[in-house]
C-alpha cells in the first residue's frame, strides 16, 4: 500500500519501491550449458582444462613423427610410444591416488613438471642421436601426466552434487571436450611436425600442458576438498563390474581407427583418412553436447544403440565407396558419446568417497588398454583377412560391452 510522508505542512503519498526484477533464466537449446558456466569459477578451471587436455591428442603423433623422421624407423617410434602407454597404465592410478589424498594443486603441478621434463628430454635425445634406450626412458617419464579430464570431472561432481541434471550436462560437456581435443590434437601435431620442424609438436604440446595445468590448479575455489581420516573402500573393487565395459569400448575405438585407415588406404583414399576419422570424432562431440540437454538414458540402452551403430561401417565398407563409409562413421561416432557419459556417471556413483579421481583414472586406463589391444588385433585382421573384414572387430567389441552390462545386472 502507498506510504504517507510529511514534507513541511504537505501530506504526500509515496508509492512503494518497485520490486527488483529477477534475472531471466537462460532459454533455448544451450540453456543448460549457459546455466552451467554461470556458476562462479567454472569458466576459469574449464579454460585451463581445455588447454591442458589438447596435448593428450598430440604427444603420441608428435613422438612418432619426430622419432621416425630423425631415426628413420617407425618400429622404434611405435615401440617408444607403446612403452609410454604401458608406463601410463602403471603410474596413472598412483598419481590419481595422490591427487585424491593431497589435493589437485599440490600433486598435479609437480607431476606435470616431471612429464614436461620427460618430453624435453625426448626432444634432446632424438636431436643429439642419443642411444635408443634414452628415448624409452624419456617417454616413460611422461607417464606422470595427471588425468586432467578426471580432475575436471571431480570438480564438477564437487560443485554439482546437489543437482543431478546439471551434473549430467557437465559430464556431457566433458565427453564432448574429450572428442574435440582428440580430434584437433593429432591434426595440430601433424601440421607442426611436418611444416615447422619435427620437434615442434612435442615442444608445443609440453608448453600447452604446463600452461593449462597452471591455469587449472590456480582456480583453488572449485578444487574438491581433501577428506581427512582413513579412506575406506577400494575403487578397483568397486569398479570391477564396469572395467570390462570400458576395456571393450576401448577395443571399439582402437580397432575402428585402424580398420578405417587400412580400408581407405586399400581404396587409394589414404589422404581422406584424417578427415573421415575427424568426422567420426565430430559426430561424437556433437552428440555429447546434445545429450547434455536431454534426460539421461539407461546404460544398457546406450550400449545397445552403440552395438547397432558399429555394424554400419562394416556394411558400408562392402560398398567400396567413400561417402557411405563416412556417413556410417559419423553415425557410429554419435552413438559412442552417450555411452561414455552414462558409463562415467556410473563410475561417479560407485567410486568410494574421496577417491573419485582414482576411480576415473582406472576407467581411462581400461579404455587405453582396450585401444592398444584393438589396434593390434585389427592390424592382424587386416593382414590376414583384408581391411573390410577388420570392421567386424569393433562391432563384436560393442556387443561384448553390452554383454558385460547384461551379465552384471
Amino acid at each position: 500500500m502507498p506510504l504517507m510522508t510529511v514534507t513541511g505542512t504537505t501530506l504526500v503519498l509515496a508509492a512503494p519501491p518497485a520490486p527488483a526484477r529477477a534475472p531471466r533464466a537462460p532459454r533455448g537449446p544451450l540453456a543448460p550449458y549457459r546455466r552451467l558456466f554461470a556458476r562462479p569459477g567454472t569458466r576459469g578451471f574449464t579454460a585451463g582444462n581445455l588447454i591442458a587436455r589438447l596435448p593428450m591428442g598430440m604427444f603420441g603423433v608428435s613422438a612418432v613423427m619426430m622419432i621416425a623422421g630423425q631415426r628413420g624407423s617407425y618400429a622404434l617410434a611405435g615401440a617408444v610410444t607403446a612403452t609410454g602407454l604401458a608406463a601410463t597404465a602403471l603410474v596413472a592410478p598412483w598419481t590419481a591416488r595422490l591427487v585424491d589424498r593431497h589435493g589437485q594443486a599440490r600433486v598435479a603441478v609437480p607431476a606435470t613438471l616431471i612429464a614436461v621434463l620427460g618430453s624435453l628430454s625426448l626432444v634432446v635425445c632424438v636431436r643429439t642421436g642419443a642411444p635408443a634406450w634414452t628415448l624409452f626412458a624419456s617417454y616413460a617419464a611422461t607417464a606422470t601426466t595427471p588425468n586432467i579430464g578426471g580432475m575436471s570431472r571431480a570438480r564438477w561432481t564437487h560443485l554439482l552434487g546437489d543437482s543431478p541434471a546439471a551434473h549430467h550436462t557437465a559430464m556431457s560437456f566433458e565427453q564432448a571436450a574429450d572428442e574435440l581435443c582428440y580430434m584437433l590434437g593429432p591434426v595440430l601435431a601433424a601440421f607442426l611436425c611436418s611444416i615447422v620442424l619435427p620437434e615442434a609438436g612435442t615442444l608445443t604440446a609440453a608448453a600447452l600442458l604446463l600452461t593449462g595445468m597452471l591455469v587449472f590448479t590456480s582456480c583453488r575455489a572449485t578444487q574438491p576438498p581433501v577428506t581427512a581420516g582413513p579412506r575406506r573402500g577400494s575403487p578397483l573393487r568397486a569398479l570391477s563390474p564396469l572395467l570390462p565395459l570400458f576395456f571393450a569400448t576401448g577395443v571399439v575405438f582402437g580397432s575402428m581407427e585402424i580398420a578405417s585407415i587400412a580400408h581407405l588406404g586399400a581404396l587409394g583414399l589414404g589422404a581422406a583418412s584424417g578427415p573421415v576419422l575427424a568426422l567420426q570424432a565430430a559426430g561424437s562431440c556433437a552428440a555429447g553436447l546434445l545429450y547434455g540437454t536431454m534426460r539421461p538414458l539407461g546404460l544398457r540402452t546406450c550400449l545397445a544403440a552403440m552395438a547397432g551403430a558399429m555394424t554400419l561401417p562394416w556394411l558400408a565398407a562392402a560398398t567400396g565407396s567413400l561417402l557411405p563409409l563416412a556417413f556410417a562413421l559419423l553415425l557410429a561416432g554419435m552413438a559412442t558419446a552417450p555411452t561414455m557419459v552414462t558409463a562415467m556417471s556410473r563410475v561417479h556413483a560407485l567410486t568410494p568417497e574421496g577417491r573419485l579421481n582414482e576411480g576415473m583414472t582406472l576407467a581411462v586406463t581400461a579404455i587405453f588398454a582396450g585401444i592398444s589391444l584393438g589396434a593390434a588385433t585389427a592390424g592382424t585382421l587386416v593382414d590376414h583377412l583384408g581391411p573390410s573384414a577388420s570392421y567386424a572387430l569393433p562391432a563384436a567389441a560393442a556387443l561384448a560391452a553390452l554383454a558385460t552390462v547384461t551379465r552384471t545386472r
